[in-house]
């Protein structure tokens, strides 16, 4: 949606970059929104990112001046993770535990794969280092710390010419004195430009294989991130642009890039984390708090769920197995990466997924996919393999002179041409039930990312409004909810550049995490109150160091818990008066039994209840915006004339002449088959539903099977 503006208007810029595009928005604090897409530039992500705004800017007559926020998401770090980057890496450990990143968990992902290879550790094996030193669970000192030995290890690093060091040794979340001392040699005798992160900076918590993982993570992303945001910011000084700079990170709360540079392992995740944290403000605004959503763009389609109001977050992942369905689900492929993450399921189906018929003459969709270059054969840049996108091309459902507003005109012949030489003629159909074969394909496909965070986790997805948004989502959303037995659909506002438009609802967060393995009926309230005020004073003081005062953050507690003997935790809100102090170990326990309960269906009143880690959450809501004049109907024009083009819906309904609407044109509730079509998606409302626009200027579509 294009808009005149003025030159007193005051913009934030929200930047999301996906596998195939990247996605600006420009929002003034007059409510008035520009939105742009341009392809992604792998290359170069800072290059597209700045191209892209100033593009924006000269187009909308706007100064960099006027600029006064960028936000971005990026998929910087889980590239360098899943591209295997060369980045020269060491690790410093206690002595016998060298081999950690090798022995890992008993899990693999292919249960009967019994050749199956896991991925080479991070680190190779003459590049970890063993030091003598030995602190016990409790923090006491059983061993000092033999300095001669660490001199000789960070000789050898220096000789080795490495770019990053990690740090962890065993217990060291009990005491971290052992590891602050090496880290001081180690600064004092490597180059400044050396990456040092240490364990008990980035992970003070229990379990050695996912604290030294983590941390390893952490330094390998070091330098690469730190090279990016340099030339970022540096891209964005060049277009005048001199601003803060904050990026989204994986729990979906928002850092400046200074801080994000020293712990980029939080930014895994940064990319879908914020449609997700979009659709959780945006529910929350409409009252309608419970709803999954679905993000499909030009590479993944990706899932999460936001139960009253709040957005699920995990602690247990794994990064570098590639897509993921779930990391719950399916385990050992990855490098485990234990820091909060919002909980979002992820599958290789996009515009982009390529549609090829296997040896045994089935059609399959994704996960391979042609991404920007050359992308679907419809963008004519010298694609030759059929994508979904050339399928919903083929049915009639994308306008091939209006993608992106009409800056990318498709080849809809050639994508036609395609799809006949290469699946219908391999399957022995005509081309448009080819084309819809994909389409059902991919749709089945998706529905295992829904499931993957509802009913497997023991949520009933009829119970949620999906909530799709992505270039692709509103294509798919009627048809993905038909397959679930779900009744309604939420398309928001601008939904192919909804996540951009996120980044910028999002707070500026930040966790502090300690170690607390104590069984609740053995611990005091006073000592639990301790712990909390401590977490509390250490999020106090790194938000300072992003310019915010005490009084403007706001704080919540979690608890890492478990019934003793179990070997795995769940999260639970520790239930705190107004002052911050705990309401009872009574009712910290029973907070638990309830999420046991709600997770896996029992509970176990009668067991000892243990809490293992300790969390505290700090965060600053972003200067108000009236939301509901940014998303305000007014803004939407009528259909002077409904334009009318054939789309194909199936053996059952074939090809039919349907209505293409504007989304003003809903404003009273009409009867598919009909499709939106807007500057950044396109809706497809199928037989058999209906749609009317709602507050905040979604549209709300629902089945009437």
């Amino acid at each position: 949606m294009e808009q005149t503006t003025t030159q007193g208007v005051l913009y934030q810029v929200g930047v999301d970059i996906g596998g195939t595009f990247t996605d600006i928005v420009l929002l003034g604090d007059d409510g008035t929104i520009c939105t742009r897409k341009v392809l992604s530039t792998p290359d170069d992500y800072g290059r597209g990112i700045v191209e892209g705004i100033q593009n924006l800017l000269v187009d909308q007559n706007i100064q960099a001046s006027n600029v006064r926020r960028v936000v971005h998401a990026t998929t910087v770090a889980t590239n360098a993770i899943l591209e295997n980057q060369q980045t020269r890496i060491g690790l410093i450990t206690t002595r016998g535990f060298r081999d950690v990143l090798e022995m890992r968990r008993l899990r693999i992902p292919e249960m009967y794969t019994l050749n199956y290879a896991r991925p080479e550790p991070l680190v190779p094996r003459h590049l970890r280092y063993e030091v003598t030193e030995r602190i016990g669970p409790r923090g006491e000192i059983w061993e000092p710390l033999d300095e001669h030995g660490v001199h000789d290890v960070v000789a050898h690093l220096k000789q080795a010419d490495v770019e990053a060091v990690a740090i962890s040794l065993l217990h060291s979340y009990a005491n971290p004195e052992h590891e602050k001392r090496i880290h001081a040699i180690v600064r004092e005798q490597l180059s400044a430009d050396v990456f040092i992160t240490s364990s008990h900076e980035i992970l003070p918590v229990i379990r050695e294989y996912e604290r030294t993982s983590t941390t390893v993570i952490n330094a390998f992303l070091g330098p690469t991130l730190t090279r990016y945001f340099e030339s970022l910011a540096r891209h964005l000084r060049d277009i005048g642009v001199h601003v803060p700079v904050q990026v989204m990170k994986s729990d979906g709360g928002l850092m400046s890039i200074d801080i994000a540079a020293k712990k980029p392992a939080y930014l895994i995740e940064s990319g879908p984390a914020a449609g997700v944290i979009g659709a959780a403000r945006l529910g929350d605004l409409m009252a309608q708090p419970d709803s999954i959503s679905f993000d499909m763009g030009g590479t993944t389609a990706k899932s999460s769920m936001v139960e009253a109001g709040e957005v699920a977050r995990t602690a247990d992942y794994e990064v570098g197995a590639g897509i993921n369905l779930s990391s719950k689900l399916v385990m050992g492929g990855g490098y485990a990466l234990k820091l909060p993450v919002i909980d979002i399921s992820e599958i290789g189906a996009g515009g982009g997924s390529l549609a090829v018929v296997d040896q045994g003459g089935l059609l399959r969709v994704g996960p391979k996919s042609a991404g920007s270059m050359p992308g679907p054969v419809a963008y004519d840049l010298g694609g030759t393999e059929p994508t979904f996108s050339d399928a919903v091309i083929t049915l009639g459902y994308i306008n091939p002179e209006y993608l992106a507003g009409g800056q990318f005109k498709l080849n809809a012949a050639k994508a036609r041409e395609a799809l006949q030489t290469r699946i219908a003629d391999a399957i022995g159909s005509d081309v448009m039930q080819a084309a819809y074969g994909i389409y059902e394909v991919a749709c089945t496909t998706m529905t295992r990312a829904v499931k993957a965070i509802s009913t497997y986790r023991g949520r009933d997805p009829r119970d949620f409004s999906l909530f799709t948004f992505g270039g692709n989502g509103p294509v798919v959303g009627a048809r993905l909810a038909d397959m679930l037995e779900m009744r309604r659909v939420i398309i928001p506002p601008n939904p192919g550049v909804f996540s951009a438009l996120g980044l910028l609802m999002a707070k500026v967060e930040h966790e502090s995490v300690i170690g607390f393995m104590h069984n609740l009926s053995e611990v005091g309230e006073a000592t639990v109150n301790t712990r909390i005020q401590q977490l509390k004073a250490e999020l106090a003081e790194q938000m300072q160091a992003e310019g915010y005062s005490a009084g403007e953050v706001q704080y919540s507690f979690l608890a890492d818990m478990r019934y003793i003997g179990q070997a795995h935790e769940l999260t639970v809100h520790v239930p705190v008066q107004d002052d911050g102090k705990l309401v009872s170990l009574h009712a910290l326990a029973h907070a638990f039994s309830n999420e046991h309960h709600r997770t896996y269906g029992h509970r176990a009143d009668d067991q000892a209840v243990e809490c293992v880690t300790l969390r505290a959450i700090g965060s600053v809501k972003p200067k108000e915006v009236s939301w509901a004049q940014v998303l305000r109907l007014k803004d939407y024009q009528a259909s002077q004339a409904p334009r009318t083009r054939d789309a194909y819906f199936g053996r059952e309904h074939g090809l039919m002449s349907v209505p293409v609407l504007k989304r003003a044109d809903l404003s009273v509730a009409q009867e598919g088959p009909f499709i939106v079509e807007e500057y950044d998606s396109t809706t497809v409302v199928p037989p058999g539903w209906s749609a009317r626009l709602q507050d905040m200027g979604t549209i709300c579509l629902e089945s009437n099977r």
